[in-house]
């Protein structure tokens, strides 16, 4: 019989059955993706930003296809965090996997007013600040393009949340480092890295963007090796765990960020493409540690060797 393999992991206080979660905006509620699988089977989920009012998004044209990924422009389109609680959190009760709450504000206000709405909700376990949203009140200044405003929202939320409070950062900032220790500072308990890089794409016929917002977020494997970099200079610059997020669709794909440094990873694009996705990681790395003799999934984190040293067991399958 072979050794057993613990995929357990902890993050900000949390217990995790395993290091595979699903990036919000790509999974829905959760509730979509039951028809597919048992999705008590993941660590855990993001849901679609939520907002303090429901929002319609942006017009069509809103995603578009790129050779190595997708160009998107939803425009956060979503029920509003009342209708979250009312309507689809009492549906997720029956599933045994953690509900991480994506939320989003146009000023710090509407930041604080969702988190108390989702305060007395036990079944949402942690909730991801999504900062890349202009600040109304501040002349329309992303609050993740200014560390000021980062250490702001985040420091204002964690006075206030009853729940481990992560902190979604965009790339799309000179060093990441220091929005990194901006929220470290403000008492975030971990980082979700990355968001989107800000892309366009142009009809050529009609001399017209495929996006209406004219540019979009760009996600998918063209990503990855970005992302990758990014998430180990950031965990050798702050304490609190990172969630490792961008072009993931293989264990081969999830392995590079925990090495890296990531505690657990993100699902994000691959979901569109094949909603097992995040199942076949979660079973792709019980597989990967048993064949290479790796008890426990936590070995993996950080564990990237910078000189050459002798591995007697094979590379990963990037199939696996």
């Amino acid at each position: 019989m072979p050794d057993p393999v613990s995929l357990s992991v902890e993050i900000s206080g949390i217990h995790f059955k395993n290091p595979v979660l699903t990036a919000s905006g790509t999974f829905g509620y959760g509730l979509e993706f039951t028809r597919f699988f048992d999705i008590s089977r993941l660590g855990g989920f993001c849901t679609k930003g939520l907002s303090l009012l429901p929002r319609p998004g942006n017009p069509p044209g809103r995603i578009f296809e790129t050779p190595s990924g997708m160009l998107n422009a939803i425009g956060l389109e979503n029920v509003g965090v009342e209708a979250f609680v009312s309507d689809k959190l009492p549906r997720l009760e029956p599933y045994g996997t953690h509900v991480i709450a994506n939320i989003f504000g146009k000023s710090i206000g509407e930041f604080i007013a969702i988190t108390d709405r989702l305060n007395p909700c036990p079944k949402v376990s942690a909730l991801e600040l999504n900062i890349s949203c202009p600040n109304i009140t501040e002349g329309g200044i992303e609050f993740g393009h200014d560390p000021d405003l980062t250490f702001q929202v985040v420091e204002a939320v964690t006075r206030v949340s009853a729940k481990p409070v992560w902190v979604k950062l965009s790339p799309n900032v000179t060093d990441i480092r220091i929005f990194a220790r901006a929220c470290q500072e403000a008492g975030a308990d971990a980082i979700s890295l990355v968001n989107t890089f800000v892309g366009m794409s142009m009809d050529v016929h009609r001399r017209r963007p495929m996006i209406s917002n004219l540019t979009g977020g760009l996600s998918g494997p063209a990503i990855r090796p970005l992302a990758v970099r990014l998430v180990h200079q950031v965990t050798a610059s702050v304490e609190i765990p990172v969630i490792g997020i961008g072009g993931i669709a293989t264990t081969r794909d999830a392995l590079e960020f925990l090495i890296a440094g990531a505690r657990a990873v993100q699902l994000g694009t691959a979901n569109f493409s094949d909603p097992m996705a995040s199942l076949k990681v979660v079973q792709g790395l019980e597989e990967y540690c048993r064949s290479h003799g790796i008890r426990d999934v936590n070995q993996i984190s950080g564990s990237l060797r910078t000189r050459e040293r002798p591995v007697s067991s094979p590379a990963a399958d990037g199939d696996a």
